[in-house]
């Protein structure tokens, strides 16, 4: 019997700093087995209330349609276009560096 072969170890990429007219937004990828397996938020607006308060709900939303589609085709979320937008931006150029 042939050994399994080798899963490549888990890497983390760090996608580029997208700014927005918010603020900053940079995302961070997990990714093992070619899969993305954790998604962290390293920026994001946060400048007032009102930031904190749609990303409080907008990037939760973000991560798991990540996990789920396991690429950047994912939907804005509503009332946080720009958020959004930034997010997909910095999630391309992290999967850009891991080829998915």
């Amino acid at each position: 019997i042939a050994p399994a072969p080798l899963e490549p170890a888990p890497c983390t990429v760090t996608g580029s700093v997208a700014q927005t007219r918010w603020g900053p937004v940079q995302v961070q990828l997990t990714v093992a087995a070619g899969k993305i397996t954790k998604v962290s938020v390293l920026q994001y607006p946060s400048g007032n209330g009102k930031d904190e308060e749609i990303n409080s709900y907008a990037l939760p939303i973000l991560v798991q349609e990540t996990v789920d589609a396991q690429s950047a085709n994912i939907d804005m979320v509503s009332g946080a276009t720009v958020t959004s937008g930034g997010y997909v931006q910095s999630l391309q150029s992290a999967l850009d560096q891991v080829g998915l």
